[in-house]
């Protein structure tokens, strides 16, 4: 269309109208004169508006997928990051009781003895080519910390200090073979010398060669000079084998260690030695041992002349007996049947 003054007059005359239309609409409300016109308008351009949005939904859709795509992509790296966090902290709670319970092992191992230590957690393996049996831990002289120190954990003696650093230390393990400490037998009060052998138990050295020493016995520190590198009353270890003494001067056993070398986690440094020394005070309680059931054995006289053998406990034959008397007190009863604990023999009729 041209731009001309009869197109001007009639755009601003269809404006004006529009704006009329809409004040009419207005002011009529819910009762609005134009009302009629809409639902017929609703009525004619609905379906094809449904179509329109139909068409353009999809493209719409895959346009704002595309725009989201780094939000959502970002939103599942957090939950997969938190997901992981959480199996890490479920995990590490199980691994926290646990050191829990060493802790609380180690430390009433130490209150036993009179031990002052420091605790420390062991953070390296030394390599085991060659016998070489050494941890690190994460405690040094800035802790206190010295060479020749005893190291324990909640089941025994675990080594001595060897190497000391700024924040940590070399510990060698009681099983090395160059490790050797001073023992006595918690019975018997004999004195020897255990050596490390690696994997395989400890061999202690008694130094009486006829020492009654039984399987079970059971040994602690004996200590050393100035209580270095061994403080008394350490719990090492219970006796698994005697060798026969074979008229030698001295005699010797193998010793299954209380400590597990392969599983250190939570260990203690002796920094302070007992005032007087704990003798067995620091071992284990010895398990009560399990009561054997009884048998007994009991022969009767029987109603026909013969004679009852019963076993069983104590309160079951007294239950029996007191049955097979009443039977034979009642002449019109009927004989007694053997049962799975009697046995009737010499009867009179044969």
């Amino acid at each position: 269309m041209r731009d001309t003054k009869e197109s001007r007059l009639l755009l601003v005359l269809l404006i004006a109208i529009a704006f009329a239309l809409i004040t009419v609409d207005i002011r009529g409300g819910e009762e609005s004169p134009v009302d009629g016109a809409r639902q017929a308008a609703a009525t004619v351009f609905g379906p094809v508006e449904n179509g329109v949005a139909s068409a353009v939904d999809p493209v719409g859709n895959a346009i704002g997928a595309i725009r989201d795509s780094g939000e959502r992509h970002d939103r599942i790296a957090v939950l997969e990051r938190e997901n992981a966090a959480l199996k890490a902290r479920l995990g590490s709670d199980d691994r926290n009781r646990s050191r829990i319970r060493q802790l609380d092992s180690m430390l009433k191992k130490a209150a036993s003895g009179q031990y002052g230590i420091k605790g420390a957690e062991v953070i390296a393996i030394g390599a085991a080519q060659g016998f070489s049996w050494t941890v690190t831990i994460d405690a040094g002289s800035v802790d206190g910390i010295r060479r020749d120190m005893t190291v324990l954990n909640g089941d025994g003696l675990v080594g001595r200090v060897t190497t000391v650093g700024p924040d940590t230390a070399t510990v060698l393990l009681a099983n090395d073979p160059d490790f050797t400490v001073g023992t006595r037998m918690e019975r018997t009060d004999e004195l020897g010398f255990a050596t490390g052998q690696g994997d395989r138990p400890l061999s202690v050295q008694l130094l009486n060669g006829k020492a009654k020493v039984r399987k079970g016995d059971r040994l602690v520190t004996f200590g050393s000079q100035a209580d270095k590198p061994f403080v008394p009353g350490v719990p090492v270890g219970e006796v698994i084998r005697v060798d026969p003494s074979g008229g030698a001067l001295t005699r010797n056993v193998f010793v299954r260690p209380y400590a597990a070398f392969t599983k250190l986690d939570i260990v203690g440094v002796v920094v302070q030695a007992p005032r007087t020394d704990p003798r067995d005070a620091v071992l284990p309680p010895r398990p009560k041992p399990t009561p054997t059931p009884t048998v007994t054995v009991t022969v009767t006289p029987s109603a026909d002349g013969g004679v009852r053998a019963q076993t069983g406990a104590p309160d079951e034959l007294d239950q029996d007996q007191e049955q097979q008397q009443e039977q034979d007190r009642d002449p019109g009863g009927q004989t007694p049947r053997a049962n799975s604990t009697a046995a009737v023999t010499g009867r009179d009729d044969e």
